[in-house]
């Protein structure tokens, strides 16, 4: 399973004091030596953290991948093409949420996600979509041709000490999703407390986890927080292998 390591919060605190420091660039070099199998940023149309030049400056120095998350918006996936990340993962976007809160609506005839998927495939860009995880949601982007999806776990994350019930839908969703030939991503809200029974999912195979690491990055420093996450990412897949 891959980990990708989201780190835009570094770029919200340098933003709280619209200064230089801490330097998105640098945070990637440091999850990359603790183990991030990728780097993943948001490029949002309000510019709250991750800025244009940050999107530059890690196309260039990242070693691993970079994943780009961004709304269907003309100007960055103009911006996505030129640079041409390995991926480009299309999210929703309400000016006034404080994070992603939900996956995409997909709706039939919308002209404007289909233009984004269209122009980042011909870009040579792996397309994925952050959608919940439902059924029919899942149907519809398979049919939009895209090669990967993410599933938003956020549901999961709010009420997995209250029982089995949105861990099942993690299940279910990844299985069908697996059955139609996409590749399976998950995140949103994953912490270490919560992480490992989606890790053990064995239709996932890549977690983007950002929020938690970066926290915990205060105590541990972000090299040793993003190795820890990734051990716990690990361990649960070996108990999936043992089992069979």
């Amino acid at each position: 399973m891959r980990l990708y390591v989201n780190i835009d919060h570094v770029a919200t605190l340098r933003e709280a004091r619209q200064t230089d420091e801490p330097d998105p660039v640098q945070a990637a070099a440091a999850a990359e030596r603790g183990g991030a199998d990728g780097i993943t940023v948001h490029l949002r149309e309000d510019r709250r953290h991750i800025q244009d030049a940050d999107v530059v400056a890690l196309a260039r120095s990242v070693k691993t991948v970079v994943n780009l998350e961004l709304g269907a918006h003309p100007d960055i996936v103009r911006l996505a093409r030129r640079l041409r990340p390995f991926q480009a993962t299309l999210v929703p976007e309400r000016r006034q949420e404080i994070t992603t809160e939900g996956g995409l609506a997909l709706r039939r005839g919308d002209r404007r996600l289909a233009a984004a998927i269209a122009g980042l495939q011909d870009a040579g860009i792996r397309v994925s979509l952050f959608i919940g995880p439902v059924r029919k949601t899942i149907d519809q982007a398979h049919a939009l041709g895209v090669p990967a999806i993410e599933i938003h776990t956020g549901t999961y994350a709010h009420s997995w000490r209250r029982g089995p019930k949105a861990l099942n839908e993690l299940r279910r969703a990844a299985a069908h999703a697996k059955g139609l030939g996409l590749a399976v991503h998950a995140g949103h809200g994953l912490t270490y407390q919560n992480v490992q029974p989606v890790a053990a999912i064995p239709e996932i195979e890549e977690l983007n986890i950002g929020h938690s690491i970066v926290s915990n990055a205060v105590f541990w420093g972000l090299e040793e927080a993003v190795r820890r996450m990734k051990q716990l990412v690990q361990d649960a897949r070996t108990l999936i292998l043992r089992a069979r």
